[in-house]
């Protein structure tokens, strides 16, 4: 009797140095791996974004009007806007931004959106990958904002960054959007 006890008590001091290794070499493993992805240098891109909502070849348009003050809360824009290398809108495509905007912000003085977008790339090394970008754009108070990176898809699955917007001209309602993409993606 007493030797089935201390084989009992082997096989759970067994099974407990097995568990704590196991969890001691999953740690170990997710902490190269963190350190890994830290090491690596994040992807930048380097676009502009032509948000036509008004005339001929619109690419945004308005779905919900919002209030009628100069805060225009409530406002909901969707676009699949023209993403080029430079900022003329004839200069080659390198993709599309897809997503919408809404008037976040009571303050009349200091607007701000909530701006959610998918960069779709078609050309060059990254074509066919998408990077999702969702964040607060304060755009009447700061020339260059900051907005997170969410995600991706292809070679930005699971893609973790920032993105640097400013306004590079306006057009009446119609904008170009100089964007800086700096994307980490573990594949």
């Amino acid at each position: 009797m007493a030797n089935c006890r201390k084989r009992s008590l082997s096989h759970a001091h067994l099974a407990a140095a097995a568990a704590a290794i196991a969890v001691a070499t999953l740690l170990l493993t997710t902490s190269r791996r963190a350190a890994a992805e830290a090491e690596q240098q994040p992807i930048q891109l380097h676009f502009y974004m032509h948000d036509v909502v008004t005339g001929p070849g619109a690419t945004a348009a308005e779905v919900v009007h919002g209030t009628a003050t100069a805060a225009r809360f409530g406002k909901v824009v969707v676009m699949d806007d023209l993403l080029t290398e430079g900022a003329d809108r004839g200069s080659p495509p390198v993709g599309r931004a897809q997503g919408f905007y809404v008037f976040a912000a009571l303050d009349a003085d200091a607007p701000a959106l909530l701006f959610s977008m998918n960069v779709v790339l078609a050309a060059g090394p990254y074509g066919g990958s998408t990077v999702a970008v969702m964040g607060r754009d304060n755009f009447a108070r700061l020339p260059v904002r900051e907005l997170p990176v969410v995600g991706g898809t292809g070679r930005f699955r699971m893609a973790r960054g920032y993105a640097l917007v400013r306004t590079a001209g306006e057009h009446g309602k119609n904008a170009v959007l100089e964007i800086d993409l700096f994307v980490h993606a573990p594949y």
